[in-house]
């Protein structure tokens, strides 16, 4: 990412690679600590300001949004890597005994809201290290 100063970017926890120098990297909290204790991603984010290159890492593909204001999208919060500060976010629990039950991994979903970018991945980490686990159990 190419930060020229303003609007800083928030995100997730262990995303984070390096920079160049004239980035200052701090923490940010969800906005409802129980949201981010149980929504599986923890409630710290990363808050990077500056002017500067970021380097950060995901898993899968990376897809990037640029939300016009008031435009939304909701997603899994395990998909979300980075976005700017601008970036509205809610972190809600879809309820629902077929949730519970089926859904597994997709109970708490986040919403985004513009202006700003978003950057998202197709595969977390941690659902990739469950998928490898389980296929080793199988075996």
């Amino acid at each position: 990412l190419d930060l020229a100063g303003a609007p800083s970017w928030l995100c997730q926890r262990d995303s984070f690679l390096c920079a160049t120098d004239g980035i200052d990297v701090g923490i940010a909290f969800t906005k409802r600590f129980g949201a981010g204790l149980f929504g599986g991603e923890g409630f710290i984010l990363e808050k990077l300001t500056g002017t500067g290159t970021v380097f950060i890492h995901a898993g899968g593909n990376l897809v990037e949004f640029d939300l016009l204001p008031g435009q939304s999208l909701r997603v899994d919060t395990g998909c979300i890597v980075a976005f700017e500060e601008t970036v509205a976010y809610d972190i809600q629990f879809v309820g629902g005994f077929k949730n519970a039950l089926f859904g597994g991994e997709g109970l708490f979903l986040a919403t985004l809201t513009g202006p700003g970018r978003a950057i998202l991945q197709t595969l977390p980490f941690s659902r990739l290290v469950g998928r490898i686990l389980g296929l080793t159990k199988e075996g």
